[in-house]
């Protein structure tokens, strides 16, 4: 009989941790038995899983969807232990081999109820960072602390996240190891291929971002500094892929600076990869970072990529000859950006990227070796 799996996640929307669960689950479904249990429903990457892979959702909508009374009795409700056991009860109830809470915060938290399961917690970012800043993210940080106690094996998708979380809960005794993202980059390939991606111009050199529009992706820093090259008759274009809270407060800067033509804010795709390979240069100038899908993306389409230094450097190990990594600063990425202006580099490509050992490391946890 086939182990039954259990992953866990917010949501199948857009995003990074999401994209690499459904390859995940999508190339491990004919080894085991897999459901995936959500908060919220109607997720983009819903329509992307394999047929066997089975999906429950505690709401049958999006988060956007909910009322603003659904979603204060829903933070009142992932807070409590008692109410976070019956949402354990409910949909997942002991009934599965392996229970895995793939993202931090609200899943981690249900998951940690205890079991006969064995449990595992992915962490895919800087845990110092996701909860914000104030009393309440205190208040989160304590309760993530309290229930990363009741986990087998605690997952960090780079040796930097793991190393801030024995910052952050030195006391915790889990095992704890490494496993870099998993990415099907046949698939990557193949969509980067569908579209034409007219948006993208090819007059002047163009650089991509693909990320949530969020203050941890620093991108009105990057307008700033797209703002000050352009005056400095450093011509370029920097295209946006991507959506968030601050969507309309970036589009407003732009329009107040009068650089709608150069620093072009293209809105969610659910297929980014032909704005991608169109572009010239990919850029990833967050704040912080983990190990970041859209790196992996970029490398998988031979990219030249400039990021700033966070525990995304991790990212790039194999891959130094076609990256730059600059200061995490206004001046760091003004000089990172004018150098490739001025130098045009090429990609030159030793050796294909594959990541299939990663699959076969998660395997090996599943089955306990």
């Amino acid at each position: 009989m086939k182990k039954k799996i259990l992953f866990g996640i917010t949501s199948l929307k857009l995003g990074g941790a999401e994209r690499v669960l459904v390859d995940i689950v999508n190339s491990i479904c004919n080894k085991y038995d897999i459901t995936i249990f959500t908060l919220y429903n109607n997720g983009e990457f819903e329509s992307e899983l394999d047929k066997k892979v089975k999906i429950i959702s505690m709401y049958k909508k999006t988060y956007n969807e909910l009322s603003l009374i659904e979603k204060k009795v829903l933070s009142l409700k992932l807070v409590n232990k008692k109410a976070r056991e019956n949402i354990y009860r409910k949909y997942v109830n002991d009934n599965y081999d392996v229970e895995i809470a793939f993202l931090e915060g609200p899943i981690s938290w249900i998951f940690s109820t205890p079991s006969k399961a064995k449990k595992i917690a992915w962490i895919h970012s800087d845990i110092r960072d996701i909860f914000g800043k104030g009393k309440n993210a205190e208040r989160k940080k304590v309760l993530s602390g309290k229930c990363y106690e009741n986990f087998d094996n605690l997952v960090f998708v780079s040796n930097d996240n793991l190393e801030k979380f024995k910052i952050q809960y030195p006391e915790n005794s889990c095992n704890k190891l490494v496993i870099y993202n998993y990415l099907n980059t046949n698939l990557v390939i193949e969509k980067s291929n569908r579209e034409n991606a007219n948006e993208i111009k090819d007059d002047l050199v163009s650089f991509i971002q693909v990320s949530r529009i969020v203050e941890e992706k620093a991108l009105f820093r990057l307008l700033e500094v797209h703002e000050r090259l352009i005056k400095d008759n450093y011509i370029h274009r920097i295209y946006i892929v991507g959506d968030g809270p601050l969507m309309s407060e970036l589009s407003s800067k732009v329009k107040e600076k009068k650089l709608e033509n150069t620093f072009v804010l293209l809105g969610k795709k659910s297929n980014p990869y032909p704005y991608v390979k169109k572009c010239d240069y990919f850029l990833l100038t967050s704040f912080y970072e983990g190990y970041p899908m859209v790196l992996l993306e970029a490398k998988a389409m031979n990219k030249y990529v400039l990021i700033t230094d966070s525990a995304a450097r991790e990212t790039l190990v194999d891959y130094r000859d076609n990256s730059m990594i600059v200061d995490n600063s206004e001046d760091g990425i003004y000089a990172g950006i004018k150098k490739i202006i001025e130098k045009k580099p090429k990609v030159n490509l030793k050796n294909k990227f594959d990541n299939k050992s990663v699959l076969d490391k998660i395997i090996n946890l599943i089955e306990g070796d």
